[in-house]
Parts: C-alpha cells; sequence; structure tokens
C-alpha cells in the first residue's frame, strides 16, 4: 500500500513556515510581539520556521513530483504532512493565539484575587490547542493528505511526559518530607482505588476508569496522557478525563482560598491541602497565591506535594497495567494468561521508564545543582555588575516605609546592605513583596533584578523545559484532532460524575486530615 497522497499542501506549509521564520527574523513582527507581549519568542519564532519549512519543503517536492512505492521510506514521509499540519497550528496558538487572549484577558482586569480570567479557566497554549484540534476535525474534517501523520500526536506527547523527569529531584521531597510522601500516598492510592471501584460498577470502559484513575488520583493532565498507552484509552476518553479535571480546578480554584480563611488555616496548612486536593498543578499554584497574595510560602508548600504526586505516576501506571490485564481476561477480551512479569515487561509503557531514568539522573545533579527546584537553583556568588547600583538601593531606600511585616523589613535590609540577596529564605520573602504588589513598578523591579541575579536556569534544563513545551503543544493539539463531537455524545457524562464525586471526596478528607493533624511547625 502506498501511503504518500500527492498533494501541494506540504509544499504550501514549508513555504508558509520559512515565511513566517523571515518574517520574524527581519524584524517586521516587532510590533505585533510588543503588542503580545512574546518578544522574548522571537528566537524560537525565527529558528523553528527555518527548520521544519526546510524539511517541509523537501519532503513536499517529493510528495508532489517523487515516485512513490510501497515501503517503510514511503510510510514515514506519508506522515510528515499531518506532523507538519499540526505543528503549524500548534505554532500560531501558541505565539499569537495563547498571547492574544492574554492580552484580551488583562484588559478586563483581575477576576480573582490578583488572577486574570485566562488564568482561572487555564485557558493556556495547552488547553486552547486541544480547542482548536477539535474545530479543526468536528468544522473543516482533517485532509486525507494529512491523516497518518495525525497519529505522531502520541509520539510527542510520550516524548514530553519522559523529559518530565529532568524537571524534579529527590531534594524537592527534603523540604516538607514525610508529611508529603504519607499524605500524597493515602489519597493517590485511595482515588485511584476508588475512581476504578466507581466505574465498574457504573460500567464504564476499562480504558475509561483506568485513564480517569490516574488523572483524578495522581495529577491531571499529564498523568492522565502517561497512563492512556498502558490502558488502550481512546481519544474521547483522554478528552473526558481531561475535561473533568478542568472542570472540577475551576471549582476548586474559587472554593478553596475561601474555605482555607474560613477556617483560618495557615500557609502550611492550606498548602498541603491544595497540593493534595486539588487536581491540575496550575490550579494548585492559582489557589495557593490566591489564598496568600502578598507571599509565596503557601505555593512553595502546595507545589512540593504537587511533586510528590508526581513521584507516584510510575507506580500508578504498572498498577493500572496489571489492573487492565486481569479485567480484560476476566470479561473474556483477552486468552492470553496473565502475570505480572508480563506485565512489567511486555505492557509497561517504555516512555514511563523513560521518565524514571531522567528523574533519577536530575536527583544526581547531572542538568542542574542537587537542590534544584524545577531546574532553578541558588547562587548568590554574583560578579560586581550584578550588584544593585546606587539608583536601584536609592528606590527600594525611598519606598522601604510601606512595608510592614517585620521578616519583609528585615530581608529587605540586607538586601539594601549587601547589594544582593544573601539567603533562599529572603529571596522568597522578597518575592512575597513583589508578588503582594506593596512597592511601586520601579521598586518591585529592582527586587526582580535582584531575585534573578542569585537565581540560575540549568541550561540543560532550560532546553528541556523548551522541548517539553513544544511536545506538550504538538501532541495535545494532535490529540483534539482525534476527538469527535459523535464520539463525545456516545461515551456519555459518566467520567464527570465519578470524577466529580471522587474529587469531591478527596478534597473533603484530605482537608479533615491537614486540620487534625498537620500544624504550621512540621
Amino acid at each position: 500500500m502506498v501511503y504518500t497522497r500527492k498533494h501541494p499542501a506540504l509544499l504550501i506549509m514549508g513555504l508558509v513556515l520559512l515565511a513566517i521564520g523571515w518574517l520574524a527574523g527581519s524584524g517586521n513582527l516587532k510590533d505585533l510581539t510588543a503588542y503580545l507581549g512574546t518578544a522574548r519568542l522571537l528566537g524560537e519564532m525565527t529558528t523553528l520556521p527555518y527548520v521544519f519549512g526546510t524539511v517541509a519543503l523537501v519532503v513536499g517536492l517529493w510528495h508532489q513530483f517523487g515516485s512513490h512505492k510501497p515501503g517503510q521510506l514511503d510510510y514515514y514521509l506519508s506522515t510528515v504532512a499531518g506532523g507538519t499540519f499540526i505543528l503549524l497550528i500548534a505554532m500560531i496558538v501558541r505565539w499569537f493565539l495563547d498571547p492574544w487572549v492574554a492580552v484580551m484577558s488583562k484588559a478586563m482586569g483581575p477576576v480573582l484575587a490578583d488572577k486574570f480570567l485566562h488564568d482561572v479557566l487555564g485557558l493556556n497554549y495547552i488547553v486552547l490547542g486541544i480547542a482548536t484540534g477539535m474545530i479543526v476535525v468536528n468544522v473543516f474534517k482533517i485532509p486525507d493528505w494529512a491523516e497518518n501523520g495525525v497519529r505522531l500526536s502520541r509520539l510527542g506527547l510520550k516524548t514530553g511526559v519522559v523529559l518530565l523527569g529532568t524537571l524534579y529531584s529527590l531534594a524537592e521531597l527534603w523540604q516538607i518530607g514525610l508529611l508529603s510522601v504519607v499524605m500524597i500516598g493515602f489519597f493517590v492510592l485511595g482515588s485511584v482505588w476508588l475512581v476504578l471501584i466507581m466505574g465498574e460498577r457504573r460500567k464504564i470502559p476499562n480504558s475509561m476508569g483506568g485513564v480517569l484513575s490516574a488523572g483524578v488520583g495522581v495529577c491531571g493532565v499529564s498523568a492522565a496522557v502517561a497512563a492512556a498507552p498502558v490502558v488502550q484509552a481512546k481519544s474521547t476518553e483522554i478528552a473526558y478525563t481531561i475535561g473533568t479535571i478542568l472542570v472540577w480546578g475551576l471549582g476548586c480554584m474559587f472554593l478553596f482560598p475561601a474555605i482555607g480563611h474560613l477556617f483560618g488555616m495557615g500557609h502550611i496548612q492550606f498548602g498541603a491541602w491544595a497540593g493534595t486536593g486539588i487536581l491540575n498543578s496550575a490550579q494548585v499554584a492559582g489557589a495557593a497565591l490566591a489564598f496568600q497574595p502578598n507571599g509565596i510560602e503557601t505555593l512553595k508548600v502546595a507545589e512540593i506535594f504537587n511533586i510528590t504526586r508526581v513521584l507516584f505516576l510510575p507506580i500508578i501506571v504498572l498498577w493500572l497495567a496489571v489492573w487492565y490485564v486481569k479485567r480484560e481476561e476476566s470479561e473474556g477480551k483477552t486468552s492470553a494468561q496473565v502475570s505480572v512479569g508480563k506485565v512489567v515487561f511486555e505492557k509497561f509503557p517504555v516512555f514511563v521508564l523513560g521518565f524514571i531514568l531522567l528523574f533519577a539522573l536530575s536527583s544526581t545533579g547531572v542538568f542542574a545543582p542537587a537542590q534544584h527546584y524545577q531546574g532553578a537553583y541558588f547562587d548568590n556568588k554574583i560578579k560586581e555588575d550584578k550588584l544593585l547600583s546606587a539608583k536601584d538601593l536609592g528606590t527600594l531606600a525611598a519606598e522601604a516605609g510601606k512595608i510592614q511585616r517585620a521578616d519583609q523589613k528585615a530581608a529587605l535590609e540586607r538586601l539594601v546592605a549587601n547589594k544582593k540577596l544573601m539567603s533562599v529564605e529572603d529571596d522568597d520573602t522578597l518575592r512575597g513583596v513583589v508578588n503582594a504588589k506593596i512597592l511601586s513598578k520601579d521598586a518591585s523591579a529592582v527586587l526582580t533584578k535582584a531575585h534573578r541575579a542569585v537565581r540560575h536556569t540549568s541550561k540543560k534544563i532550560a532546553m528541556f523545559r523548551d522541548f517539553i513545551i513544544w511536545l506538550f503543544a504538538f501532541g495535545l493539539t494532535g490529540l483534539g484532532m482525534q476527538i469527535t463531537i459523535a464520539a463525545i455524545k456516545q461515551a456519555g457524562g459518566q467520567p464527570l460524575v465519578i470524577g466529580g464525586v471522587v474529587g469531591t471526596a478527596k478534597a473533603v478528607l484530605s482537608l479533615i486530615v491537614v486540620l487534625l493533624f498537620v500544624r504550621e511547625a512540621i
């Protein structure tokens, strides 16, 4: 069978990509990027279109004028058109649509504490990419020449999950210690088990129950994507899981801070609760900042609990692999003899093993110093030109009286005296001043300058982050192209019901545990 379609689409897309690269590199997009706040992305807006545009142009010429015969070369090159189609849409979403939505949202003003509408709703390039893909497939239909390449989206997602392992290390766990491991372990395992039980009783497909349990029980979208292959989840089932996570997380953004203040919770208590009870990482951060807009103590605790959930992902995937095969066999859908060994070696996804490997390497400090946090580490051994200038110090001194908290005053005094931040604690404290907008923009800019002078990102980690951004943008845009409205209607509303029940149970029970057992000093 010949898979390649003779069509000028790939050739045209290659020319479009090259045009985007030229416009970005020549400065013609300078005004637009200034308006959208994406001037920092001009480098990738030049390089990526040139690279992939050249590939698309060359392969497009072969598609149009070459001789095509059945074989591996024909099969693999036939996917380039669909892959380029996804990538072009992902670029438009990432570089233009996402920033434009943010600009419009900010023009409306804050809607929750200091959070804007697009932050509250989670309208980032990931969600917009999925939505755009769904519009393409449901309104316009996937072109015949692109169908084979759309399948590449899953490869992008798997590779992105592997690289996520580089952003975390065991060093994070020691900041909260045994508390996060015990709490997260109990609620992660309990939530996964409860979803599987409810799914069985409500007779949803095993694949739907598996992917939903990972998303609701572990860490949201990333967990759902990681678990999908091992339970052979369909695109519609992944979409339902993501929808459940986003709907539940949106409610948590509003309710958790209000409930936290109602119960008089402290930073550690609320951070532990938000990091345990909210499903999506971005919404965990949003709720933490809404609870404490004048500091980041709550955010730090919440993120440690959130990271701990990620560490349970390989365990959950292995559990689901065993569970899925046994369920399929018990229902007569497979005649193969089930054994744990077979599941481990044949069913356990290789990309999750890749995640574990990179996580282990990250913990050794291969990608960044051992005490890094998601790639960033503190180092105040800075050069003379990085110290605050006399003008900077004058700006801070003039507004020092606006700060009321004793710890913030002391941190600011040490900064002024030394012209640089002297400790991680001072850095965190003054970041809280910036977040709370206590000082003017000029003074806050000085504090941000001091923060950037001592906080560094490993070049390797920065590279991995860029890869991850594009792999998830590509993969989830392509995933959206595999979700049809008709298929969603056929699936019914059971996932949302199950996710809502389990999410509510997790939130309520974890609140009780936090109020009873978690104190502000651990």
